[in-house]
């Protein structure tokens, strides 16, 4: 899962990204205004923490643009502002929740858990498909109820396929949203070649009733047998 902080505060914003990166998010940062919006409409993110006095205008009004854009990430503000109005303002134009410094990282963690089951997950903590569970907090996959190593990465992209079976995942999508941002830059797509690989062979090994199918060209497609 891919996070994105949006907070100028540098020593907060470093606590916040190790915090998140300790339950193996994949943390993405923003300082100001115009770095965040560059990030918000070139990147997808599964969820975006946003502090709303930022430097060169206002958190709100990213709000505001991600929801008229028709942007789906959820979005945690994480703000100084406490009072009522602050509050209902932020949920009103289409927060998903609200935390108000200071606050405990730990707090901060669960609540970014909490929105993503219930986006992702309908409430639940693991993904079922075909033999297999992915269990996305405890990070576990079992396949006919027998545990399955896997490695990070390995781990992250069978949750991004699972998250879109049956649809057409393009491989830079997948390196975006598993090795980060910067992953558009690289020269070529080999390193997700060989992981998939990697992944293909132990689902196989394992009688997985899934195939992760190569479609020519653009990508992959997850599909059941």
């Amino acid at each position: 899962m891919k996070i994105l902080v949006i907070e100028d505060e540098v020593l907060l914003q470093q606590s916040i990204k190790e915090s998140l990166e300790k339950e193996s998010f994949l943390v993405e940062t923003a300082n100001d205004f115009y770095a965040a919006m560059d990030k918000v409409f070139v990147y997808d993110y599964d969820c975006i923490l946003l502090d709303i006095m930022l430097p060169n205008g206002s958190g709100l009004d990213i709000l505001n643009e991600l929801k008229e854009a028709g942007k789906s990430e959820n979005v945690i503000i994480i703000s100084a502002k406490d009072s009522l109005d602050d509050r209902i303002k932020g949920l009103e134009l289409g927060a998903d929740d609200y935390l108000t410094k200071p606050f405990h990282l730990s707090e901060l963690n669960a609540r970014v858990k909490a929105v993503l089951r219930r986006k992702h997950l309908q409430g639940n903590r693991a993904i079922s498909l075909a033999n297999l569970e992915l269990d996305f907090e405890d990070r576990t996959l079992l396949v006919d109820g027998k545990a399955v190593s896997l490695n990070r990465k390995e781990f992250d992209i069978l949750n991004y396929f699972l998250l879109n079976k049956n649809r057409l995942v393009n491989k830079t999508a997948l390196a975006e949203h598993v090795w980060g941002d910067n992953s558009d830059q690289a020269d070529s797509f080999d390193f997700v070649y060989y992981q998939i690989k990697n992944l293909r062979k132990k689902l196989q090994e394992c009688g997985a009733h899934i195939e992760i199918e190569s479609v020519y060209g653009v990508g992959y497609k997850l599909v059941q047998k």
